[in-house]
C-alpha cells in the first residue's frame, strides 16, 4: 500500500475535482503533508479525501472542503487572518502559506496543544494559537481582513462580523449542525452581506457564549 504521506497529489487531484483552481492554493495543499496533522492511528487514511476524527466529538474538515471555503475568502497573501476551530492544523497550515499571518483559536486544550505542535513540525511561525470561546472571536487581534469559521450556526455570531474590517471576507457554514450552506460574506460599509453559497456540507455545531449552549 502507498504511504498517506507519498500521495499529496491525491489531495490535490480532489481539492481540483470540487472546483477549485487557484494555483497557489494548489500549491499549499501540495506543500502540506495531511499525516503530519491527523491522529497516528489514522495516518493511512490521510491522503484520502474524508473527515477524520480528532477526539471530543469532532472532527477534521474534509481537505476539498477546506480548500473550498478558503478559496471563498479570495487571500492575495497579505492578509490578518481569524480561524475559529484549529483542529489539529491543518486548515490552519494552508492558511498560514496562504496569508500574512493567521489568528486560530480552539475549545478544547489537549487539541490545541497537539495542533500547535504540528504547526511547529512543518516550521510555520506565522500562526498565533489561542484557547477558548471561539464564538466571540479574537477582539484585542482585531480587526481581520478574512474570518473563516470550522462549525455550524445559523447566523453569523455579531462579535465575528464585527471584527471584520470593511471590504473583508468572512466564510462560515450557515445552519444548526447538519446540513449546512457553506457560505461567503462580504463586509461593507452597512453591515456583512452573503456574497455567494460555496456549497452543502456537514458541520458539527458553534459552541460558545454566541453560539450554542456548551
Amino acid at each position: 500500500m502507498t504511504e498517506a504521506t507519498d500521495a499529496p497529489e491525491d489531495l490535490v487531484r480532489a481539492v481540483r475535482a470540487a472546483g477549485v483552481s487557484d494555483e497557489r492554493l494548489l500549491q499549499a495543499v501540495r506543500a502540506t503533508p495531511r499525516a503530519a496533522f491527523v491522529p497516528p492511528d489514522h495516518r493511512a487514511h490521510a491522503c484520502h479525501d474524508v473527515p477524520l476524527p480528532i477526539g471530543h466529538g469532532q472532527v477534521t474538515t474534509q481537505p476539498s472542503l477546506s480548500a473550498m471555503m478558503i478559496a471563498g475568502l479570495d487571500l492575495s497573501g497579505n492578509e490578518h487572518v481569524l480561524e475559529i476551530g484549529t483542529g489539529l492544523g491543518f486548515q490552519t497550515a494552508l492558511l498560514a502559506r496562504l496569508a500574512a499571518d493567521v489568528v486560530t483559536i480552539e475549545m478544547w486544550p489537549d487539541i490545541a496543544h497537539q495542533a500547535l505542535c504540528n504547526l511547529a513540525g512543518q516550521g510555520l511561525r506565522n500562526v498565533e494559537l489561542r484557547v477558548g470561546d471561539g464564538s466571540g472571536g479574537v477582539p484585542d487581534r482585531a480587526p481581520y481582513d478574512a474570518v473563516i469559521v470550522s462549525a455550524a450556526f445559523p447566523e453569523v455570531p455579531a462579535p465575528l462580523a464585527g471584527q471584520l474590517c470593511s471590504g473583508g471576507r468572512l466564510v462560515q457554514p450557515i445552519g444548526p449542525g447538519g446540513q449546512e450552506q457553506v457560505m461567503s460574506f462580504l463586509r461593507t460599509p452597512t453591515g456583512l452581506e452573503r456574497s455567494r453559497m460555496l456549497t452543502l456540507a456537514y458541520f458539527v455545531r458553534l459552541r460558545g457564549r454566541y453560539g450554542f449552549p456548551s
